[in-house]
C-alpha cells in the first residue's frame, strides 16, 4: 500500500488541506435532554453558511431528535469551521515532509488499526480514494468503514497542518531572536507524528518496505454481536 505520488513545492505556502479537496474535518458529540448525537464527517468551507442550519435541520427531521439539536448541531460545526478558517491566508510551513498516518478505528463490527506514510508534498492526494483501495485490498465490506478511514486521515492531516502554520511562526520567531517554542507548543497530533517519524526518516519511502512490514502490516479484526455490545456499554460509561 502506497500513498499517491507527490509534486514537490518550495514556495512558501499559505494554510490549507494537503489534500487535492480543501474539506474540514468535522466532529458533533452533543446530548439535548437525554438524547445523543454523535456523527462525523467533512464540509467544505467555502459553503453558505445557510448549508449549515439546513443540514441541522435535516439531520434533526431524518433522525427524530429533539428541536433543541438544531441551535446545538449549527453552533458546533459554524464554531468548527471558524476554527479553520482563522487559519486561512496565514504561512505554512514548507518543506519536504513524509508523515506517518495511524489508524485505530471501530466501525460496527470491524476494527482496523494501520500505519503508513503520506506525503504532505502531495496536493493532488485523495483520502477518500486511498480508503477505497485499503478496503479492497483487505476485503472489507461494510461500506461505512471506506469513510471512517477517509475521516480519520483527513483528521490527522488537518492537526500536522495546523503544526505547519505554528513551525512557520516559530520560524519568524526565531529569526528575530526568540525561542518560538515557548510560545507556540506543539498540538498533540503533531507531536504524535513526530514521535513516529523517529522511527522513520523523512526521506523514508510511502511504499511499505519489506523490512518494515511488521510494524506496518494492517490488523483487521471482526467483532461478534457481544463484543459490540460489551464495548458500546464501555463507550457510552466512559462518555458520561
Amino acid at each position: 500500500m502506497k500513498a499517491p505520488a507527490s509534486a514537490s513545492w518550495k514556495a512558501p505556502l499559505k494554510f490549507r488541506m494537503p489534500t487535492a479537496e480543501n474539506l474540514v474535518p468535522i466532529r458533533l458529540d452533543i446530548e439535548v435532554d437525554g438524547q445523543r448525537y454523535k456523527d462525523a464527517f467533512t464540509w467544505n468551507p467555502n459553503d453558505p453558511d445557510s448549508e449549515v442550519v439546513m443540514f441541522a435541520r435535516r439531520t434533526v427531521k431524518d433522525l427524530k431528535l429533539a428541536p433543541g439539536f438544531i441551535p446545538q448541531i449549527v453552533q458546533s460545526i459554524q464554531s468548527q469551521l471558524a476554527d479553520f478558517r482563522s487559519y486561512e491566508g496565514q504561512d505554512m510551513y514548507a518543506g519536504d515532509k513524509i508523515v506517518p498516518i495511524k489508524l485505530d478505528l471501530r466501525v460496527n463490527h470491524t476494527v482496523i488499526r494501520d500505519q503508513f506514510l503520506w506525503d504532505l508534498n502531495n496536493f493532488e492526494s485523495d483520502p477518500e480514494e486511498f480508503s477505497r483501495t485499503l478496503c479492497k485490498d483487505l476485503g472489507i465490506e461494510d461500506p461505512e468503514v471506506g469513510p471512517a478511514i477517509a475521516y480519520a486521515i483527513r483528521e490527522q492531516l488537518y492537526e500536522i497542518a495546523i503544526q505547519n502554520v505554528t513551525s512557520a511562526r516559530e520560524n519568524r520567531i526565531s529569526k528575530k531572536g526568540r525561542r518560538g517554542a515557548e510560545h507556540f507548543p506543539p498540538s498533540k497530533a503533531g507531536g504524535a507524528a513526530l514521535d513516529l517519524i523517529k522511527l522513520f526518516s523523512f526521506r523514508s519511502s510511502v511504499v511499505r518496505k519489506r523490512k518494515e512490514w511488521g510494524y506496518y502490516k494492517p490488523t483487521l479484526d471482526l467483532l461478534s454481536n457481544e463484543d459490540v455490545d460489551a464495548l458500546e456499554a464501555k463507550e457510552e460509561r466512559s462518555g458520561r
